[in-house]
């Protein structure tokens, strides 16, 4: 015990100014580098890597020359094939870096604002009977997983909601994608969720609410053409939605906010 401490003491004493910047510097790109993998959901990814790489080894040990040939290639061009691979992940990430990389995409006041605003949309398309798909992305990104339609970067208002999902919009049939605050594209079309034990008369905007939340984080609000009721989509379960207050509490919940119920407990 005493060696590990007079170890510890001689590291600490001889460290230097720039090993701190450094191992600072190294715990930033590791970070970096674990987000992106819990934003693109690529675990499945780098575990072929892995497999791939104990394979290497097996075949050092065992003399496969050709096969232990191939992976050293492989092997020696790695970083140019990660770059690749996850070149549009690393291009947002960098642009996050350089806009602002210590504080969150969207302030509290903004989402509050969001939050109002896909309520109202949400209910407007319903009283209305039409139907509408309304995809808020959360720390998974969903490039993976969704086909997407017309890009658009505009601001989240009911209005442009609501004006999207009108039958004789060219992309109502389609989902809007809110992503950091604001509309990214509309017309995307979700995966189908494959459960069987779904009730056979659920329509195709439920199937596909439940499809992408079974594989992500994220939150589908589905509104019902033919009921005019609304549902949210969370964890692969559709939640039915009553009331308007209900709606507001899980995007509250969503993007972490406080109601003002909880806010006039706390004063």
């Amino acid at each position: 015990m005493s060696s590990f401490f007079s170890n510890f003491w001689f590291l600490l004493s001889n460290l230097r100014f720039q090993d701190v910047i450094d191992l600072i510097l190294v715990w930033i790109i590791i970070y970096r580098i674990l987000i992106l993998i819990k934003k693109t959901g690529t675990i499945q990814i780098l575990s072929g890597l892995g497999l791939l790489a104990v394979f290497y080894i097996l075949s050092t040990w065992f003399d496969i020359f050709t096969f232990h040939w191939l992976l050293e290639k492989f092997f020696s061009n790695l970083f140019v094939i990660v770059v690749v691979l996850f070149q549009a992940e690393i291009r947002r990430a960098l642009a996050q870096i350089g806009s602002n990389p210590f504080l969150s995409d969207i302030s509290d006041l903004r989402e509050t604002h969001i939050v109002e605003e896909i309520v109202k949309g949400a209910y407007e398309s319903a009283q209305r009977g039409y139907g509408a798909l309304i995809v808020l992305e959360k720390e998974i990104l969903l490039d993976y997983f969704i086909e997407f339609g017309t890009e658009l970067n505009g601001q989240v208002s009911h209005q442009i909601i609501h004006t999207i999902f009108i039958p004789t919009s060219p992309v109502h049939d389609g989902a809007i994608l809110i992503r950091s605050g604001k509309i990214h594209s509309v017309g995307n079309f979700l995966p189908l969720s494959k459960n069987p034990s779904l009730d056979k008369n659920m329509g195709t905007r439920h199937r596909a609410a439940i499809g992408l939340t079974e594989e992500t984080d994220a939150m589908v609000i589905v509104v019902s053409e033919e009921q005019k009721s609304i549902g949210v989509a969370l964890s692969g379960t559709i939640h039915p939605v009553t009331e308007v207050s209900d709606l507001r509490k899980y995007l509250y919940q969503f993007y972490g906010l406080k109601s003002k119920n909880e806010l006039s407990h706390e004063n």
